[in-house]
């Protein structure tokens, strides 16, 4: 019985990982598209002369390090 027990405990924790690493990732293309949004219209407010090259480039460098961290999967979806 105890080994039953500790297979259901070890699936239940393999789930609840699964879980976790999918909320993650979602959490991390949410983030990732938001970024992308920003530089998008930081870029638009630049061309409309309402923008500074600076805010552009600062969204730029953001969605960067954003990819360099968690990659660019956000991008394909």
């Amino acid at each position: 019985m105890s080994g039953f027990l500790d297979r259901a405990k070890e699936q239940a924790q393999s789930a609840l990982n699964q879980g976790k690493q999918k909320v993650d990732e979602v959490q991390q293309q949410r983030a990732g598209n938001d970024l992308l949004k920003k530089l998008g219209a930081a870029y638009y407010a630049e061309r409309r002369g309402s923008g500074t090259p600076e805010a552009t480039q600062a969204a730029l460098t953001a969605l960067e390090s954003h990819i360099s961290a968690h990659g660019d999967g956000f991008l394909r979806g």
